[in-house]
């Protein structure tokens, strides 16, 4: 007991010093000075947020004529998102499919073994969500445009930061990659819409000399090939008198060299129901190249001579019905019980009437590659 209270009693000493010094004056000896550090890099200046510039987009009056032109269009209304819930569709048929499809988090694999499925260039194949889509949403804003890249609106010519403008491998043919890029669209924004405006890969383009056994009332490019056709490739080329125009931008079709989809289908128009996010064209675009132009035509005139001659030419076969559905032996829908079986070349015209009532433009996305398509058609079933 006498140990501790000793032990406590100095405790208590020895703690008071310590208060005493950390209490106590102190006067710092001064030093030398140090020297100086090397200086800094400078910065680069930077801008002040312009609330008007931000109001220029964001306000009501410039937002309101765009979702009203929005809401007309196919991609707005109708049932382009019917089928958006499958996971077969929702890349194309459902905004957060769409942006989940461009994101490249979603791949396709092996139903055996698990395996990611690759092109046959070793990518890996991108799909939309293999468990599909609890709501179908149609493509809007948020599907087209993402966030703004820089901020940079003099510079960055994508200043409304489209989601996709870089050129884009089709799914039919993975090979083959089309950059819609030119004179009217140097940055690409038409790139967009070949994601979805492109052959599916339900069925290949008919080829060899083997007879052709359809299986489906679908057959054919399912459902956009209008950037091939625009492209002037992807239909079955079958050997005829006219000859296939060149493809491409330095192809021969003046509307693939000198304008693109944006140039026509959103141009600015005098018409509110014309051009813009409205996505139909507008005489305004037209006259920008045809000067004489007083209204835009129904089609081409080969495509309206020739296409209803191509259509009754399989109707009369026993190919289509009249609405354009293939049909089987029996003269009901085609189907894997109720096959056609045709030579080649006859399943060649089938795959070319569809690819150019697919398309919707009446020829006009590429004349020259619709003349031949349909001239050469005609002679194969003739």
């Amino acid at each position: 007991m006498k140990n501790f209270k000793l032990i406590l009693n100095l405790t208590i000493v020895v703690t008071s010093f310590m208060f005493f010094q950390c209490t106590s004056e102190y006067t710092p000896i001064a030093g030398a000075n140090g020297i100086d550090g090397v200086d800094g890099v400078d910065g680069v200046d930077g801008s002040n947020a312009d609330a008007a510039l931000c109001i220029t987009c964001h306000s009501s009056s410039h937002r309101d004529p765009i979702i009203d032109a929005y809401v007309t269009s196919g991609h707005g209304s109708g049932g382009s998102w019917a089928r958006g819930t499958s996971a077969d569709c929702a890349q194309c048929h459902n905004n957060e499919g769409y942006i989940d499809y461009l994101s490249g988090n979603f791949y396709a694999k092996d139903e055996t073994t698990g395996d990611y499925l690759k092109d046959i260039n070793g990518d890996l194949i991108p799909t939309a969500n293999p468990d599909g889509y609890a709501v179908s949403n149609p493509i809007n804003c948020t599907g087209c445009h993402t966030a703004h890249r820089s901020f940079d609106f003099t510079n960055d010519g994508n200043d409304y930061a489209v989601r996709n403008i870089d050129p884009v491998k089709l799914d039919l043919d993975p090979t083959i990659t089309i950059d819609l890029a030119n004179g009217s669209d140097a940055l690409g924004l038409s790139n967009a819409c070949i994601t979805c405006h492109q052959p599916r890969t339900s069925y290949p383009i008919p080829t060899g000399t083997d007879p052709v056994t359809i299986t489906s009332s679908r057959y054919g490019p399912h459902h956009g090939p209008q950037s091939t056709v625009f492209e002037g490739i992807m239909g079955a080329n079958i050997v005829g008198s006219t000859g296939y125009p060149g493809a491409g931008v330095n192809g021969d079709s003046g509307h693939r060299a000198g304008t693109s989809c944006v140039a026509c289908h959103m141009g600015e128009s005098t018409v509110a129901t014309e051009g813009g996010h409205t996505w139909m064209p507008s005489l305004d675009a037209c006259v920008t190249c045809h000067d004489t132009m007083t209204e835009i035509p129904e089609a081409t005139s080969s495509f309206a001579t020739n296409f209803p001659i191509l259509h009754d030419l399989l109707v009369a076969k026993g190919y289509i019905s009249e609405s354009g559905s293939v049909l089987g032996a029996s003269g009901a829908n085609a189907s894997s019980t109720n096959p056609l079986v045709v030579p080649v070349k006859e399943a060649q015209a089938i795959w070319n009437y569809k690819t150019l009532e697919e398309d919707k433009s009446n020829g006009m996305h590429n004349p020259k590659y619709t003349d031949a398509l349909l001239k050469n058609s005609i002679e194969a079933l003739q």
